[in-house]
Order: C-alpha cells, then structure tokens, then sequence
C-alpha cells in the first residue's frame, strides 16, 4: 500500500529533470517499442503533458511516468511497459484468433449446409428410383394387359 503510495506521489512530483517519452500510433501488426534515457538533460514535462505510452491502452493501464530521480521508478515503468506490450500483444492474438473463429464457423457451416444438401439430393435420387422402378413396372404391367387385350382382340376378330 505504502509502496503505491510513494509511485502516487512520485508520479505527481516529476521536476524538470523528467524526460518525455514521444510515441506515434502504430499499425496493430507492428512491435512498439519504447526509447528513453536516464540522463539528467533538464526538459519541461509534467505529469498533465506526459503522452500516453500506449494509446490504445485503457486509461487506467496506462504505465505511470516515472520519476526519472529513481532507479526503482524507472524499473517498475519499464516493467509496465514490459507488460504493456505483452497485453497488446495478447490482445492483437485474440483479436486474431477470434477472426480465425469466425472464419472456421462460416467454414463448417458451408460445409453443413453441403452435406445437408447432399442428403436432401441423395433422398431426392432414392425417391426418384423408387418412382422410377414403380413406373417401369407400371409401363410393363400396361404392356402385358396391353398385348393380352390385342390376343383377345384378334380372337374375336378371327370368330366373327
């Protein structure tokens, strides 16, 4: 508690001998990497005009400038740094993984849907056969009492 009290403080208290850290937006697919020196060249940052580290990082995420007076300061930042880029990174992965995602479940839904259109075309087809085996031996029964018709025909052609 008294520990980040003290980075509290420090933190408000940043003298001019505190160096700005300047950063740029930087595409999601590239590293960020952060440059700063611990020389004790005088500059005018304040904690108001400290930029943000990481932009795209939630407010409260954001590394506290360090008090550039204290090598326990600089180190806890850096280390928050550290784990900044390691959260953006993890970050970056599921935002990855998540459109991996949504592309294997289209891709298995075409897949479902193929294969429910397969098995609606291969009850369709055994519909058809069975339709079609019906009919053929509906034509072949009509050929049979079709020919016994004609026998019978001629008969009674030939008795007259």
């Amino acid at each position: 508690m008294a520990g980040s009290k003290q980075l509290e403080q420090t933190s408000k208290n940043i003298d001019s001998s505190a160096h700005m850290i300047t950063t740029a937006r930087v595409p999601a697919d590239k590293p960020v990497r952060i440059a700063f020196s611990l020389n004790d060249s005088p500059d005018d940052a304040s904690s108001e005009n400290f930029p943000l580290a990481f932009p795209e990082l939630e407010q409260q995420l954001q590394p506290l400038p360090p008090c550039h007076d204290s090598k326990e300061s600089m180190q806890v930042y850096k280390q928050h740094c550290k784990i900044a880029e390691e959260y953006h990174e993890v970050k970056k992965e599921i935002a990855l993984l998540e459109e991996r995602k949504k592309e294997l479940i289209a891709r298995l839904e075409q897949v479902e849907k193929e294969s429910m259109d397969a098995a609606q075309l291969a009850k369709e087809y055994a519909e058809l056969t069975e339709e079609n085996r019906t009919l053929k031996l509906a034509q072949t029964q009509c050929v049979e009492q079709l020919e016994k018709l004609r026998i019978q025909y001629q008969k009674r052609q030939g008795s007259s």
